[in-house]
């Protein structure tokens, strides 16, 4: 049970009470041995600098940001990751002596998540993402770095976006259209678009998707994009993979103890379980 030395993390978003973070997290300290507990704070848009605020009144141990929050958590911390720093956007805040750092490992999370689990190395690979958002630019920059062919960067909402995400990736990302897809190894969609229930608002046409594609929705469960990439004969997964492995590079920040991947995989399995 949680006593007067358990350390605290949570996660901030709006809306979070969707969350399979305290699962993955609470799964993952109980393996290690480690008298720490996480918990989901719904904090509403534009109230990201007084959950900073809190989290250092509070002494929590950690914090993990979500939508609607990482780029106003960049802006409060003490100081920012050279990748955090790049994009503009935190998803992972550390404590470090007195001040807090703004980290983002939802890149290498991604990249890590494709190596170990689904056998899929980005290196010489031709790479597409629709969405230019925290977690979009996380994975365009992270591709890159990997040694992706090429990674073309496809606008959700604001078209203007997807340029300026690719400059920031730098070569050889590129600005491009949805039906790049075609042929494309990888295919993400890190937009909103074909959230389950709404089978008609697809991020990239069926007729796209084919044979030998990896396709993933970082959505979880996945929607209409997963079901479509199956039907095409591609191999579509959700976003539970990349959210397991971010949560690692997040747990190993603060704490300092390598993560229990089978854990924090079966702390997911448990939480989605419980909202079926």
């Amino acid at each position: 049970m949680p006593g007067g030395a358990t350390r605290v993390a949570g996660v901030i978003g709006e809306p979070i009470g969707h969350s399979l973070s305290p699962a993955i997290h609470n799964a993952a300290f109980a393996a290690a041995g480690l008298d720490w507990v996480f918990v989901a704070f719904p904090v509403a848009a534009g109230d990201a600098g007084r959950a900073v605020g809190a989290m250092r009144a509070l002494g929590l141990g950690g914090l993990s940001v979500t939508t609607p929050h990482k780029a106003d958590v960049a802006a409060e911390v003490d100081r920012l990751s050279p990748v955090a720093a790049a994009l503009g956007a935190v998803n992972t805040v550390v404590a470090v002596g007195a001040d807090l750092v703004g980290e983002s490992t939802d890149g290498d999370g991604f990249v890590g998540w494709l190596r170990r689990d689904e056998a899929f190395d980005p290196t010489g690979r031709r790479c597409v993402v629709r969405g230019t958002g925290g977690a979009g630019r996380a994975i365009v920059l992270a591709l890159v770095h990997a040694g992706a062919a090429e990674v073309v960067v496809v606008p959700g909402r604001t078209p203007a976006r997807a340029g300026a995400v690719a400059a920031l990736a730098g070569r050889p990302a590129r600005a491009g259209r949805a039906d790049e897809a075609e042929g494309a190894d990888l295919v993400v969609n890190a937009t909103t678009l074909g959230l389950a229930g709404r089978p008609g608002d697809v991020p990239f046409a069926p007729e796209r998707l084919g044979t030998g594609q990896l396709v993933v929705d970082l959505n979880y469960p996945g929607g209409a994009l997963v079901d479509a990439a199956c039907a095409a004969g591609a191999r579509g997964r959700d976003g539970v993979g990349m959210l397991v492995h971010q949560a690692a590079g997040a747990f190993r920040l603060w704490t300092g103890v390598e993560p229990p991947l089978d854990a924090l995989w079966n702390g997911a399995r448990d939480g989605l379980a419980a909202r079926s």
